[in-house]
C-alpha cells in the first residue's frame, strides 16, 4: 500500500512572489534531462517548483520522499507509484518486478518504467521533494543509471537540501543539467517589494526596498550576513542604510566574492572562540569533527559545528547525521582571504594539516586536488610515489596521468616509481606504443641506482617485477606467448620478495594465458586467485576484470548460474568497498559482456541490454581495441538473437575490422566475431559471404581454441547450408572429443546440434534424433536456452519434434514456446527498436541494402542537419557518423549529400 497523499503537489500560495524567471529555467529543452534545485531549508525550492508545475500544460509525477523512501524497493515502488497516480499506463510489470525477491529485481523494474516512457512519447515531469532523504548507496546508482538512460523527452526536477552524490560533473559537461542554487534564488529589486508587501505585509518606502535589495543584491546568504551584522532588525537596516553605499561596491555576488567589511561586521558578532574556529577550519573543503579536532588541536569541534548550524552561519550539512558539512563558498572564500591575509603562515599549517588528515584518512583524490591547486609539486610527487598505484588499479590512471604530467619533469626523471606509474597509466589507457622507450628508460635509472649502492636501491629492484609483468603483458599483444608466460611466471617467483602488491595482475595475466589455450580449469584457478588477492591489494578494477573473464570461462563452460553468482559477488564485493556515487559507477568490459551474454542466453533480452548499455558508451567515446572487439560481439549476438540481423552484421563486421587491423594493440585473442558474422549471412540467405569470411577449415587464424572452435563450427553450418553434410560431418567429428575433454560445453552443444542436422540431411534420421537427445540433455543441464533459438529453421524444427521435449519440465516447456515464438521473431530482421529499410521498387534495388542505421543518418540528413548534430541525435560520436555517411555514399554511389538524396529518392528511401 502507497501513501497516496505523497503523490499530491502543494498548493502555491497566492501571496507567494511569482518567480517567472526561474520557471522559465525549469522548462524542458533539449538535451537538458534534470532540473537541480539546491539550496538550504527555507530557500522557497518547493514553493517555485510547485508554482512551475502549476504552470506547465505536461503531464507531471510529483512524490515527496520522506525517512522511509531510503530503502531501494520502497523508493522505486514510490516513484512508479507516482506516475501511475498522474495517469502513466503500462507500469503493471514493473511493479511485478518489484515484487520479486531477486537481486535483480529493481534492476528490471527501473529499465521497464524507462522502456513504458519512451513508449508513451509523452513530455513527462518528474518531480522529487526533499531528495537529501536519499543516502542509500544502491539507489543512488539506481537513479544515475535511470537520468544516463531517460528518454529524450523527460524531464526530473530533484529539490534538494544538498547536492546529492551523483555523476553531476558527467552529466554537466553533456549539458543535461539546470542548477538553480541560491544565487538564482535571490531577490530582484521587484520581487523584494513584492515580498515586503504582499507576503509579508510590510509597506516598506520604495527607498528603503531598494536600499535593502541593492545592499543584499537580493542574495539570501547576504541578507542573512546583513541580518547578523545588524540585528537582523528592519529598524537597524533603516538606520545603518549608509552602510549600503559603502558595502555596494564591495558586494561582487557574480565573483562570489563577500567584502572585507560585512565579513569582518559578522566576525565581530561572534565570540573569540567562534570567529577562531571559522578562521582555523575554512582550509577544510569539506568538514566533520575529526578533521577539525586533528588540524585545531581541540576535542570540542562537534559541539563547535553543531553550534554555527543552530546560529546559521553559512554551515550546509552534507548528510542527515550532522556529521559532515561544508560552508557556503561565498562565506568559505572571504574566511580564506581574511586568514591569508592576516596569517599567512598559520594559514599554509593548517592547509597542510588538512592534506595529510585527508591522506590519512583513505581521501586521497581530494587531499592530491588540494596540493595540486597549491602547487607544491614536491609534495604531490611524494604523495603519488606512495598512492599512485593503488589509484590506476582503482581505475583512476587517467587522473594519475594529468598530475604526473603536472609535475616538473626533473622530478618524475629522477624517481623510478613515478616513472613506472606513469607506464602503468598509458597501459590502462592503451597508449602502448609509447611504453617500450620509458621501459628501457626506468631499467636504465635502476641499473645505476643498484651500481652506485643508491640508498633506495631494494625498492629498486621490487620495481623490475613490474617491469617484468608489464613486458608480459606487451608479449601477448605480439602473441608471444611462451615470453609472455615465462615473464609472468618469474614475477610470480620473486613477487613475494617485494613489497608492491602485485599478486591479482599477475595472476589475471595468467588467467588470459590459460584462457587463451583453452584450459578453462586452470584458468578458473587462476582468476579465482587474481579475486582473491585483488581484494586483499585493494584493486577493485582488477577483480571486476578477473571476476568478469572468470563468469565468462564459467558461461562457455556451461555453469550458467555460476556465472551469474560470480558477477553479483563481485559487484557486491566491489560496491561495497569501492562505492562513490558521485563517479561514474567502475564497471569491466568482461563482467558486463559476461552478464550480457548470460541474459542472452536466459532468453531475457531486456536485462541483457541493460548490462551491454553503458558499454556502448565507451564504444563511441573510443575505448581499447580488445574491448571493443568483444563490446561488439556480444552487441552483434544480443541483436542476432534478437531477429535484428543488419545491426548484428554491421556491429560485427566493424568488430571483425578492428581485431584485424588492432591486433598489435590487444593483449588477448578476442572473441570470434568473425564466427558469428558468418551466421548471420546464413541467416539473411548470403551462404557465399558467410563462406568468404571464415577462411578454410585449415586456417590457423586462432590461437585460442574455443575461438577455434567457434570457426570451424560455423564453417559445418555453411557446409550443411550448402547441402553438404557430409564434409561438415568430417569437421564435427574431430572438434566433439575435444570439446568433451576440455569441458567446452557450449560449444558442445551446438556441435550436436549442427551435427544432428548433417545427419538428417543423409537420411541417418536416428542417429540425428540421439544427437539431438544429447544436445538438449547437455543444454538442460548446463542452463543454455536461446542457443536452439539461433539456428537454421530446419534444425528448429527437428528440435521441436523430439519426444524428449514432450516430457514435463519447466526448461523443457519454456524451450518449446520459445521455439513456437521464433519463427515470427526471426521473419522481425529489423527488431522493435529498429528503422526498417524501406522496400525498393523492382529493377532499382542496390546492390547491397542500406543498414538501419544507414537509413537514420540518411533521413537526418535529409532533414538537413550538419554532422555534429546527426552524433547528437543518434547518441554516438562524429566519428562515427562520419563512416556511416561513407558507407551510405558507396552504396549509394555518390559523392556528396544533394547527390546521395537525389539517388534516395530516385530509389523509394525517401519520401518524396
Amino acid at each position: 500500500m502507497l501513501l497516496t497523499t505523497k503523490f499530491l503537489r502543494p498548493t502555491s500560495d497566492h501571496r507567494a512572489v511569482r518567480r517567472d524567471r526561474l520557471s522559465t529555467m525549469l522548462e524542458p529543452h533539449s538535451p537538458k534531462r534534470l532540473n537541480l534545485v539546491i539550496a538550504p531549508a527555507g530557500f522557497g525550492k518547493t514553493t517555485l517548483v510547485a508554482q512551475w508545475c502549476a504552470s506547465t500544460p505536461s503531464p507531471t509525477a510529483w512524490l515527496s520522499l520522506d525517512d522511509h523512501d531510503d530503502e531501494r524497493r520502497r523508493f522505486w515502488q514510490y516513484v512508479i507509484g507516482a506516475f501511475e497516480y498522474s495517469g502513466l499506463a503500462g507500469l503493471e510489470e514493473c511493479r511485478k518486478k518489484l515484487s520479486q525477491d531477486s537481486h535483480d529485481a529493481a534492476t528490471g523494474a527501473i529499465t521497464g518504467l524507462l522502456n513504458v516512457l519512451s513508449a508513451d512519447q509523452s513530455p513527462w515531469n518528474l518531480v522529487l521533494d526533499d531528495f537529501h532523504l536519499v543516502q542509500d548507496e544502491q539507489i543512488l546508482r539506481d537513479f544515475a543509471y535511470f537520468i544516463d538512460y531517460l528518454p529524450p523527452e523527460i524531464t526530473v526536477t530533484l529539490a534538494s537540501r544538498t547536492e546529492p552524490p551523483l555523476p553531476l560533473a558527467r552529466w554537466r559537461v553533456r549539458r543535461w543539467i539546470e542548477d538553480i542554487h541560491p544565487g538564482l534564488l535571490a531577490f530582484s529589486e521587484d520581487e523584494c517589494r513584492r515580498f515586503f508587501h504582499d507576503t509579508m505585509g510590510i509597506n516598506l518606502p520604495d527607498a528603503e526596498v531598494r536600499s535593502i535589495c541593492r545592499r543584499t543584491e537580493g542574495w539570501v546568504a547576504a541578507m542573512q550576513l546583513t541580518a547578523l551584522s545588524g540585528g537582523g532588525q528592519i529598524s537597524d537596516v533603516r538606520k545603518g542604510s549608509h552602510l549600503a553605499s559603502e558595502s555596494q561596491a564591495q558586494l561582487d555576488i557574480d565573483e562570489r566574492h563577500i567584502s572585507d567589511y560585512v565579513l569582518a561586521e559578522v566576525l565581530e558578532q561572534q565570540s573569540a572562540e567562534v570567529a577562531n574556529f571559522l578562521l582555523d577550519t575554512a582550509c577544510c573543503p569539506r568538514l566533520c569533527a575529526s578533521l577539525c579536532d586533528a588540524i585545531r588541536g581541540q576535542q570540542d569541534s562537534q559541539q563547535r559545528l553543531e553550534q554555527l548550524l543552530s546560529q546559521n552561519l553559512f554551515l550546509i550539512p552534507l548528510d542527515n547525521h550532522d556529521q559532515w558539512f561544508r560552508y557556503h563558498d561565498l562565506f568559505r572564500d572571504a574566511l580564506l582571504q581574511r586568514i591569508r591575509h592576516s596569517d599567512p603562515d598559520r594559514a599554509l599549517t593548517l592547509w597542510q594539516k588538512t592534506v595529510k588528515w585527508l591522506l590519512d584518512h583513505g581521501q586521497v583524490q581530494e587531499g592530491i586536488t588540494q596540493i595540486v591547486n597549491q602547487q607544491d609539486w614536491d609534495w604531490l610527487a611524494t604523495v603519488l610515489a606512495e598512492h599512485g598505484n593503488n589509484l590506476i588499479h582503482g581505475g583512476y590512471h587517467l587522473p594519475v596521468l594529468d598530475w604526473i604530467e603536472s609535475l616538473p619533469e626533473h622530478l618524475v626523471q629522477d624517481s623510478p616509481q613515478l616513472q613506472m606509474l606513469r607506464i602503468w597509466g598509458l597501459f590502462f589507457a592503451n597508449r602502448l606504443d609509447a611504453l617500450a622507450p620509458l621501459l628501457a628508460s626506468v631499467e636504465d635509472l635502476l641499473d645505476r641506482r643498484v651500481a652506485d649502492s643508491h640508498p633506495d636501491a631494494e625498492g629498486a629492484l621490487g620495481l623490475q617485477s613490474e617491469i617484468s609483468l608489464i613486458r608480459s603483458y606487451l608479449a601477448r599483444t605480439r602473441s608471444d606467448d611462451k615470453s609472455a608466460s615465462d615473464l609472468t611466471r618469474q614475477v610470480l617467483k620473486d613477487i613475494d620478495h617485494t613489497q608492491i602488491p602485485l599478486k591479482s595482475v599477475t595472476y589475471y595475466g595468467l588467467g588470459l594465458d590459460y584462457h587463451g589455450e583453452g584450459l578453462l580449469a586452470d584458468a578458473e584457478d587462476a582468476l579465482q586467485s587474481a579475486v582473491r588477492y585483488g581484494q586483499v591489494e585493494r584493486k577493485p578494477s582488477t577483480v571486476l576484470s578477473s571476476g568478469g573473464l572468470l563468469a565468462w570461462i564459467q558461461y562457455n563452460r556451461g555453469d550458467v548460474d555460476l556465472a551469474l553468482e560470480t558477477c553479483m559477488e563481485i559487484r557486491r564485493w566491489v560496491d561495497k568497498h569501492y562505492s562513490d556515487p558521485s563517479q561514474p559507477r567502475l564497471i569491466s568490459c568482461w563482467q558486463n559482456s559476461a552478464l550480457t551474454e548470460i541474459y542472452r542466453e536466459r532468453n531475457e533480452p531486456q536485462l541483457a541490454a541493460t548490462h551491454l548499455a553503458p558499454l556502448l558508451e565507451h564504444v563511441n567515446r573510443g575505448t581499447e581495441p580488445g574491448q571493443h572487439v568483444i563490446i561488439q560481439y556480444v552487441r552483434g549476438h544480443l541483436a542476432f538473437s534478437e531477429g535484428r540481423l543488419q545491426d548484428a552484421i554491421e556491429v560485427l563486421e566493424d568488430a571483425v575490422l578492428t581485431g584485424r587491423k588492432r591486433r598489435d594493440h590487444i593483449v588477448f585473442e578476442p572473441p570470434a566475431s568473425s564466427a558469428l558474422l558468418a551466421r548471420c549471412y546464413l541467416a539473411t540467405g548470403h551462404p557465399e559471404k558467410a563462406e568468404a569470411c571464415l577462411g578454410s577449415p585449415d586456417d590457423r587464424q586462432f590461437t585460442n581454441p574455443l575461438n577455434r572452435e567457434q570457426n570451424l563450427i560455423s564453417i559445418a553450418r555453411v557446409l550443411v547450408a550448402k547441402k553438404c553434410p557430409e564434409k561438415a560431418q568430417q569437421i564435427l567429428e574431430d572438434l566433439l572429443p575435444l570439446a568433451e575433454r576440455n569441458a567446452h560445453n557450449r560449444h558442445l552443444v551446438e556441435i550436436l546440434l549442427v551435427y544432428g542436422e548433417a545427419l538428417d540431411l543423409q537420411g541417418r534420421h536416428r542417429e540425428a534424433t540421439e544427437m539431438l537427445n544429447r544436445a538438449v540433455l547437455k543444454a538442460s543441464e548446463a542452463g543454455f536456452m536461446r542457443l536452439f533459438a539461433e539456428e537454421s529453421p530446419r534444425l528448429r524444427h527437428l528440435i521441436q519434434e523430439l519426444s524428449v521435449l514432450k516430457t514435463p519440465g519447466r526448461w523443457n516447456q519454456a524451450l518449446l514456446e520459445m521455439l513456437k515464438q521464433q519463427a515470427s521473431v526471426m521473419a522481425d530482421t529489423t527488431g522493435p527498436t529498429s528503422v526498417a529499410p524501406p522496400q525498393t521498387p523492382p529493377g532499382n534495388q542496390l546492390q547491397e541494402p542500406l543498414s538501419h542505421r544507414e537509413m537514420e543518418v540518411l533521413a537526418l540528413i535529409h532533414e538537413g542537419h550538419a554532422n555534429k548534430e546527426i552524433a547528437t541525435k543518434m547518441d554516438v560520436a562524429p566519428a562515427t557518423v562520419k563512416a556511416h555517411i561513407r558507407n551510405l555514399y558507396g552504396k549509394l554511389g555518390v559523392g556528396r549529400r544533394t547527390e546521395a538524396l537525389a539517388k534516395a529518392r530516385d530509389l523509394g528511401l525517401l519520401n518524396p
